[in-house]
C-alpha cells in the first residue's frame, strides 16, 4: 500500500487540531453512530488540552485515502512544548502549516516552520478561517512569503502550495473561493497530501533499524516504544538489540507491533520500512535510542533538543495543613512521579536541591505549570518555589536567554502596556495596526522579565492582552530589573477567615481568599496596596461590646475576592514564598512562616 507521513504544524489556535478532526471525519474513519464522529477536537484527548484549547502532547492517527494510507501527526502549537515538535517531526516527511487568515504568521509559526524546514520536509501551506469578518488574506499570504524567505534551508522550499480552508466546516478549495457559504469538502487537502508529500524515501531489504521518538503506556502491554522504521521490516517475535544513549547494548524480544489506524492502534504481523509503529516488549528504551537488527546494530544520530530556561524548586509541602488533602504527600512518591515522567517529557530535566528538593528545569513557565497541575490532578500534594531563569556561562560571561515578545491589545491600551515591557528593560521592535482594531507590538525581551508579566498586562488590558513568546538567543546578562509587585498581605493568626476581618484587609489591598476559608500563621492572603509585607488577622471576629444597633452589622460589604490560578499563583511568587499545591487548594505562603524568623532572616 501507498503511504505518506505528514505532520499538521501552526501556532496556537490557529484551527489545526479541527482540521485533523475533519480529516478523521471525511475519510469515513468513524462510522457515523460512533461517539467520535459528532465530537469536537477529537485529537485534544487530554482533559488539560481541551480545557485550554491547546494541543499539549504529539499524537499520532492515520486515514486511509484510496489506496493510500496516510499517517497525521497533531503537533503542539505551543514554544513550551518544542520538545515534543523536535521530536516528533522526524517521523514525517512534509509539513501542513495551517495560518490563521486574521493573524497571520505568529511567532510559533516561526517556530515550528523553522523546526519543519531545517528537516526538509516538503510544506504545503493552508489558509484557514477565511470566513473570519476581519481575514486579510492578501496580507497573511505576503506575510508567509516572508516568512518563508526567512527560513528556507534551499531555494526549493519557497515553492509551496498555498490552499485556503475553514476547517470548522470541512471545507477547503485550491483557489480562493468566490463564495465560502458553497459546499466544499476537504478533498484538495487530502490531494495536495498525495501531490506534494514525497512518499517515505526507505530501504525496505536492509536490516531493521528504528529511532525512539516517544513514549507511551498502558496497563496491560506495559511500555509501547514508538517511532518510524528507519529501515528493514519488523514482526512480532523478532528479537532485537536497544542501543542505548550511554553506549551500553541489551537485548529483547518484540512482543507485538502496532500501527495506527483512525485513532486506534491495530495489531500487525508485520511492519515494513517507512510506517509509524508501536512496539511492545522493550522495557527500557528511552527516546532518542536505536532499535536495530541484532546482526546489524548501528545506532542512528539523537535528536537534539534546545535547552531548558526556566527551573523551579518541587518539594514535599510543609505547611502546617501538610497531608490532610493529598493521597501522595511524600518526597519519594514525588521523586517517582517525576522520574516517571521524565521518560517521556525530554525538554523536561531534574536535580536535586540543596533542602531535599527537586529542581525541576522546563521550557517555559506553562511547560513547568501543565506538569504540576498533572500531579495536582493525580492526587499529589506539593510546594513550589518561585520560577528562575537558567543562565549559561559562555566565554567566561553570565548569558540569559532572550525571546521574542508579541502582543495583541486593543489600541487604547497599548501606552500601558508599552510602558510596562519597558519597565522590564523591554525593546519595542514594531507596531502595527491590525484588521480588527487591535494593534500588534512585537518587543525582544529577557526570559526575567517575562516573569509574572502576563498577569500584569491583562490587569492593565482590562483581560484583552494577548502574549506570545519565542526564544531568540542568549546574551550577556542586562541590567537587573527592579521588583515589580507589592508586598504581600500576611495572616498573623491561624483559623477561619471572617468577614470582618476580610473588610479590614480589603482596606489595605487586593483580598485573595473568601469568608470561612481555613488560614495559617504565614499564609498570604492578598496582595498589599505598598511596598512592603503586611501582617494581618482575617480571622478577627468583631466584639460583641462594640454593637450599638441591630443594623451596624449591615455596613459590611466584601468586594469578590481575585482567585488566582495555578499560572498566576506561579508568577505572583517572591523568592521567600512558596505555592502550596494539593488536589483542593492552591495556597500562598511565606517560606519562614514565623513572623519573627522572618525579620530576623532580612538583617
Amino acid at each position: 500500500m501507498d503511504l505518506r507521513n505528514v505532520a499538521i504544524i501552526a501556532h496556537v489556535d490557529h484551527g489545526k487540531t479541527t482540521l485533523v478532526d475533519g480529516l478523521l471525519k471525511q475519510s469515513k474513519t468513524f462510522r457515523e453512530n460512533e461517539a467520535a464522529f459528532t465530537q469536537t477536537l477529537i485529537m485534544d484527548s487530554n482533559d488539560q488540552e481541551r480545557e485550554r484549547g491547546i494541543t499539549i502532547l504529539s499524537k499520532n492517527t492515520a486515514v486511509k485515502y484510496g489506496d493510500t494510507k496516510i499517517n497525521i501527526i497533531d503537533t503542539p502549537g505551543h514554544a513550551d512544548f518544542g520538545g515534543e515538535v523536535e521530536r516528533i517531526l522526524n517521523m514525517a516527511d512534509g509539513a501542513i502549516l495551517v495560518i490563521d487568515a486574521q493573524e497571520g504568521p505568529m511567532p510559533q509559526t516561526k517556530f515550528v516552520l523553522k523546526k519543519a524546514l531545517d528537516l526538509g520536509l516538503k510544506p504545503i501551506v493552508i489558509i484557514n478561517k477565511i470566513d473570519k469578518a476581519n481575514s486579510r488574506i492578501e496580507e497573511v499570504i505576503s506575510k508567509t512569503n516572508d516568512l518563508f524567505l526567512d527560513l528556507a534551508t534551499d531555494s526549493e522550499q519557497l515553492d509551496f502550495p498555498i490552499y485556503y480552508a475553514i476547517g470548522r466546516d470541512g471545507k477547503a478549495w485550491q483557489d480562493m473561493p468566490e463564495n465560502s457559504d458553497e459546499v466544499a469538502d476537504l478533498t484538495p487537502v487530502f490531494d495536495a497530501i498525495l501531490n506534494h508529500v514525497p512518499a517515505p524515501d526507505v530501504e525496505r531489504d536492509e536490516p531493521f533499524q528504528m529511532l525512539v521518538t516517544s513514549l507511551d503506556r498502558d496497563s496491560f502491554q506495559g511500555k509501547h516504544v514508538i517511532g518510524r522504521i528507519k529501515r528493514g521490516s519488523i514482526k512480532p517475535g523478532t528479537t532485537i538489540v536497544l542501543m542505548k544513549k550511554d553506549g551500553t547494548t541489551e537485548q529483547s524480544r518484540i512482543d507485538k507491533v502496532y500501527v495506527s489506524q483512525g485513532l486506534k492502534k491495530i495489531e500487525v504481523e508485520e511492519a515494513h520500512a517507512g510506517e509509524i509503529v508501536s512496539l511492545t516488549g522493550i522495557k527500557n528504551a528511552g527516546i532518542g535510542e536505536t532499535i536495530a537488527d541484532v546482526n546489524n546494530p548501528e545506532v542512528l544520530p539523537i535528536i537534539d533538543i534546545e535547552e531548558p530556561t526556566l527551573k523551579m524548586s518541587v518539594g514535599a509541602n510543609t505547611s502546617p495543613f501538610a497531608g490532610k488533602e493529598g493521597q501522595f504527600v511524600t518526597s519519594r512518591q514525588i521523586l517517582e512521579r517525576i522520574e516517571k515522567e521524565l521518560e517521556t517529557n525530554v525538554s523536561l530535566k531534574m536535580e536535586m536541591g540543596d533542602e531535599g528538593d527537586y529542581i525541576l528545569s522546563g521550557r517555559g513557565e506553562l511547560h513547568l505549570s501543565v506538569f504540576i497541575e498533572n500531579l495536582r490532578r493525580e492526587g499529589f500534594e506539593l510546594q513550589v518555589g518561585k520560577p528562575h531563569v537558567i543562565t549559561k556561562e559562555i566565554d567566561g560571561k553570565t548569558n540569559e536567554p532572550i525571546e521574542e515578545l508579541t502582543i495583541d491589545v486593543a489600541t487604547e491600551h497599548v501606552g500601558a502596556v508599552t510602558s510596562e515591557v519597558g519597565r522590564r528593560k523591554g525593546n519595542l521592535l514594531s507596531q502595527d495596526e491590525n484588521a480588527d482594531g487591535t494593534t500588534r507590538l512585537t518587543f525582544e525581551i529577557s526570559t526575567r522579565g517575562l516573569l509574572g508579566l502576563r498577569n500584569q498586562l491583562l490587569t492593565l488590558s482590562r483581560g484583552t492582552a494577548t502574549l506570545n513568546s519565542m526564544f531568540l538567543r542568549y546574551q550577556p546578562i542586562g541590567a537587573p530589573i527592579p521588583k515589580l509587585r507589592n508586598g504581600a498581605l500576611i495572616a498573623s493568626e491561624s483559623g477561619k477567615a471572617v468577614a470582618y476581618g476580610l473588610n479590614n484587609t480589603q482596606a489595605r489591598g487586593t483580598v485573595f481568599i473568601n469568608p470561612q476559608v481555613q488560614v495559617y500563621t504565614g499564609m498570604i492572603v492578598g496582595l498589599n496596596a505598598r511596598d512592603g509585607d503586611l501582617e494581618i488577622n482575617v480571622c478577627k471576629e468583631k466584639k460583641l461590646t462594640n454593637v450599638r444597633a441591630a443594623s451596624s452589622d449591615d455596613a459590611i460589604n466584601l468586594t469578590p475576592p481575585t482567585i488566582l490560578s495555578l499560572e498566576q499563583s506561579l508568577d505572583f511568587l517572591e523568592d521567600d514564598e512558596f505555592l502550596e499545591v494539593t488536589p483542593k487548594n492552591l495556597r500562598l505562603r511565606k517560606r519562614l512562616l514565623n513572623a519573627t524568623a522572618r525579620v530576623r532572616a532580612k538583617k
